[in-house]
């Protein structure tokens, strides 16, 4: 009970940032003695510290409390098409490290894509200038489903050729750093709803647009995943039956008519003369009159965002539908108006109007980011944060050697 506890005021400080033991309290159901010995324990653990005041009804103001940000480390990776992105974060996720590579003429095997994310791990830890021993987890996001049935992650992926790709297996054989590896659109999903637009929120689907296209469905505060880990490939439903082909080999998908591909090869076609992804930049940033042709491509695939996000809403009901990823950011930036009419138009009208259509707000490139947030996810959810061991709590020293012994 004591860790699960501790565990509860930990998550509070994580999603809901600096708060006050009164705060926690209340929002953590727990007595207020309660809170004032965990967060003591934290505090002289280290793991926990006071960072500033509030004022308070007639009182002393009172401490604001958060998770100390060199307690320990997370790092996290976005496997591209064509690039490999790792970065590494504190416990605030303030970035500290970064590193980028092609993949080259390898092109998008999973050996290849495993040997460059262990590179980085490496770069950006030393960049840092921090030991391995205090990077609590490696998180991964990747195109595909992962399936973790077995003891490593699988990864699943017909646009990209991966089938049964054993990533978790060859990262964990490459470093003594707990491995978690995740569908990307869904560590995004984790990060917005902890840092992003969906805070606050507890049915909510954040849905990322780039090359492909994926979305993070939220119930209940808690991310659905499906029977096998298969949830969330919005991208892959039918949108147009026996319409165009799909990069994973069926027709009419979602992808196939709003992924940033699909986007400049019709521009592409109806244009002939100017580089599509040129022109696609000029349309998104409202640089000049468009050609009608060019306007016909846009309006199609806002009006086809929009029918698939109304898909979504009826399905789900949510609170909030979160729009992201390098094109879709790009759409909603320019044409959420009229993203938001296409929804309202193939919605039913009662959900629709008790939902909610916003933009990512952690960037067209969130990846990386989301993945360092999921060995934090598995730590909290397992209760793997250091308890205090006898009379007295664990040094700081003890306490990440605990965390980094847990594996999850």
């Amino acid at each position: 009970m004591r860790r699960a506890n501790r565990a509860s005021l930990l998550t509070d400080l994580f999603h809901g940032g600096r708060q006050s033991r009164q705060q926690l309290g209340d929002t953590t159901a727990l007595s207020q003695a309660s809170v004032s010995n965990l967060i003591g324990e934290m505090i002289d653990e280290g793991l926990v510290e006071e960072a500033g005041l509030v004022g308070s009804d007639g009182g002393r103001p009172r401490a604001l409390l958060r998770v100390a940000p060199g307690f320990g480390y997370v790092a996290g990776a976005d496997v591209g098409e064509t690039r490999v992105t790792v970065e590494l974060y504190d416990l605030a996720m303030s970035r500290l490290g970064f590193a980028q590579y092609s993949l080259g003429s390898d092109g998008m095997s999973p050996e290849a894509a495993a040997a460059k994310l262990l590179e980085g791990l490496d770069a950006v830890i030393a960049e840092a200038g921090v030991s391995a021993t205090e990077v609590l987890g490696f998180g991964v996001g990747v195109p595909g489903i992962v399936d973790r049935s077995g003891p490593d992650a699988v990864v699943h992926s017909q646009t990209t050729g991966w089938d049964g790709a054993a990533l978790g297996e060859m990262l964990r054989a490459g470093t003594q750093i707990p491995v978690h590896v995740e569908n990307g659109a869904k560590a995004v999903g984790q990060a917005e709803m902890w840092f992003g637009a969906g805070r606050g929120a507890r049915d909510a689907v954040i849905v990322m647009v780039g090359t492909g296209v994926g979305a993070a469905v939220v119930m209940d505060g808690r991310g659905y995943h499906g029977a096998a880990n298969n949830a969330g490939e919005w991208g892959h439903t039918t949108i147009v039956y026996g319409g165009d082909v799909c990069r994973c080999g069926a027709r009419g998908c979602l992808e196939a008519y709003i992924g940033a591909g699909r986007i400049t090869a019709r521009l592409a076609a109806v244009t002939g003369a100017e580089p599509a992804r040129d022109l696609l930049v000029r349309v998104l940033n409202g640089d000049g009159p468009l050609a009608p042709e060019v306007t016909e491509v846009i309006t199609q695939t806002v009006g086809y965002l929009g029918a698939g996000i109304a898909n979504l809403i009826n399905l789900f009901s949510p609170e909030r539908i979160v729009l992201g990823g390098p094109a879709g950011l790009a759409l909603g930036e320019r044409f959420l108006p009229d993203i938001r009419d296409a929804a309202a138009q193939n919605a039913l009208r009662q959900p629709y109007a008790q939902t909610r259509i916003d933009l990512c707000q952690l960037g067209p490139d969130a990846v990386a980011m989301g993945a360092a947030t999921l060995p934090i996810a598995r730590l909290l959810a397992e209760g793997g944060l250091p308890p205090a061991s006898g009379p007295a709590p664990l040094s700081r020293a003890a306490s990440r050697r605990s965390l980094s012994r847990n594996r999850g």
